[in-house]
């Protein structure tokens, strides 16, 4: 693990009414964001998703937006899917603050992969934003 990345960002996310939510914040919510970060940002590919990412001037904490499209399969595939993301990302949330915003579009194998190994991916996917940021504002 990447020094200055805590695996659930030192909170404590467990057990009942303690668990960590998605603020508007920490969410991609504007269709012009997530058109910023495909147009002038970075690619991660990974074996079931590719990240994509963009440093933000301004400081902060990273904002992460989640894209599953109608071709990956019906509501209640795409809606598993992004639930499990979700709980991965909450699961691997930095500790460190990561000044960029970050879109995540999921490959079909996502739903056949051990949710370990997802943990994995998005862990290194935040590994690499991390370095990628630090180099460009060094």
């Amino acid at each position: 693990m990447v020094s200055g990345l805590a695996p659930n960002g030192g909170r404590n996310l467990s057990g009942p009414g303690k668990r960590a939510r998605f603020t508007s914040g920490m969410r991609l919510l504007r269709h012009a964001d997530f058109e910023r970060v495909y147009k002038k940002g970075r690619r991660h590919f990974a074996a079931c998703m590719t990240v994509f990412y963009l440093a933000r001037e301004k400081g902060g904490g990273p904002r992460i937006g989640l894209t599953v499209g109608k071709v990956l399969g019906g509501a209640v595939v795409r809606n598993r899917m992004k639930r499990r993301l979700r709980e991965a990302i909450r699961l691997h949330w930095p500790g460190v603050l990561i000044p960029a915003d970050i879109v995540i579009n999921p490959k079909k194998s996502l739903l056949k992969v051990e949710f370990s190994e997802l943990g994995n991916e998005i862990g290194r996917a935040f590994e690499v934003i991390l370095k990628s940021v630090e180099k460009r504002n060094a």
